[in-house]
């Protein structure tokens, strides 16, 4: 059963405000064509397949066409290229449509793309990819975009956490831009849900200011705010105990001493009590304030005024995976119920076996009964021979 839809695949760069340039579009609009395009990986032997399908709800039955996933708990790993670009210096928009017709417990619905290096017979989840985009599913945790850089060797998630379209079974529209002054945006249907910095939102670089390890707090850097008063002494007839015999209590009239003991009232709560005894607080004269570590530039931090940029972008991939999590668990499942057959297997056995031992023990004793029963018949016919003679 198909759990993910993939429509109208695009990526562009911006060459000016009102003109841009197409490297990859597709809208599957050439029926199975689309084979021809697009390259399976033959990376491992038991990938899912995709086929092409409007699904089961669609505005128009050919022009909603798209790639769907067509089995449950598989990895799918499919890729087409395009003419390699960089988009140094132009703004790189990644835009496609996703449609979840199930409301699944895991699924990713996102896409990759790669340098033209890739070799897309091989690619594989692991494959260097630029950048990776799109919605994730798993569990009641995840339920996320994914907007992942890989800067200098290195996979960045982005610190933010933006969340997916996974209210309704319909299709959105997933759109990432990147531009040359190292800001981005990301957007759902048209409408932004997150931009920013990619510096300040990625841990692509190390952090411009670093705590002087050469600073310390001062010994006599004082921080409390309130101190006791030295002026406030404890009255005298403050200490009282908390229990006090009961003032009411009245020894019973059939006490008795010799038998019951020394007579002593019970304890009762002393009303005149007014607990431990603390000076008032008063502000500290000497109090410098939270101490703050100063901070230095970082000698391991270099600007860096193009993570936007890619040298070569060259392929597009859909490197999924469906309901994983619900495979595993149907097979821990199945292993946790053979588990469990066994153990019951193993404790009838120990209960037969323990049965027949008792069975054995009961017929042991009932045979030294009938023995020591003849042995004391024989003795007592013997005892009557003897009296008879």
């Amino acid at each position: 059963m198909a759990l993910i839809y993939l429509l109208s695949v695009a990526v562009s760069i911006a060459l000016t405000a009102a003109e841009s340039t197409v490297f990859f579009r597709e809208q599957f609009e050439d029926g199975d064509n689309w084979r021809s395009r697009w390259m399976e990986s033959k990376h491992k032997s038991d990938y899912g397949k995709f086929v092409l399908s409007a699904g089961k709800f669609y505005g128009d039955a050919e022009k909603d066409k798209g790639l769907q996933t067509s089995e449950d708990a598989h990895f799918y790993a499919l890729s087409a290229r395009f003419p390699d670009f960089t988009n140094k210096d132009q703004t790189l928009v990644i835009q496609f449509s996703v449609k979840h017709e199930q409301n699944i417990d895991c699924g990713g619905g996102y896409i990759k793309l790669f340098p033209s290096e890739l070799k897309q017979e091989d690619m594989h989840g692991d494959s260097t990819y630029n950048i990776m985009f799109g919605p994730d599913i798993c569990g009641p945790g995840t339920k996320k975009v994914h907007v992942i850089f890989n800067y200098k060797g290195k996979n960045h998630l982005i610190s933010k956490d933006i969340r997916c379209k996974v209210d309704d079974e319909y299709t959105h529209l997933y759109t990432l831009i990147v531009n040359p002054d190292n800001t981005y945006e990301v957007k759902i249907d048209n409408k932004k849900v997150e931009s920013g910095s990619l510096e300040e939102d990625w841990d692509f670089l190390p952090p411009k200011k670093i705590k002087d390890p050469e600073a310390k707090k001062p010994d006599d850097w004082d921080e409390r705010e309130k101190v006791d008063d030295p002026d406030d002494n404890k009255p005298e007839d403050w200490d009282k105990p908390e229990n006090i015999p009961d003032p009411d209590a009245k020894k019973p009239d059939d006490w008795d001493e010799e038998m019951d003991g020394e007579w002593e009232p019970p304890m009762v709560t002393n009303p005149e009590y007014k607990g431990e005894w603390k000076p008032q607080q008063i502000d500290n004269p000497a109090y410098k304030g939270k101490w703050v570590h100063p901070e230095i530039e970082n000698p391991e931090y270099t600007a860096d005024n193009q993570i936007y940029k890619y040298q070569s972008i060259g392929v597009i991939g859909l490197d999924l995976w469906q309901d994983a999590e619900k495979k595993m668990k149907e097979s821990q499942e199945e292993e946790d119920r053979k588990k469990n057959e066994e153990e019951e297997k193993s404790r009838k056995e120990e209960a037969k076996e323990e049965e027949k031992e008792e069975e054995e023990e009961e017929e042991e004793e009932e045979g030294e009964e009938e023995e020591e029963e003849q042995e004391q018949e024989e003795e007592d016919t013997d005892s009557k021979l003897k009296d008879e003679l």
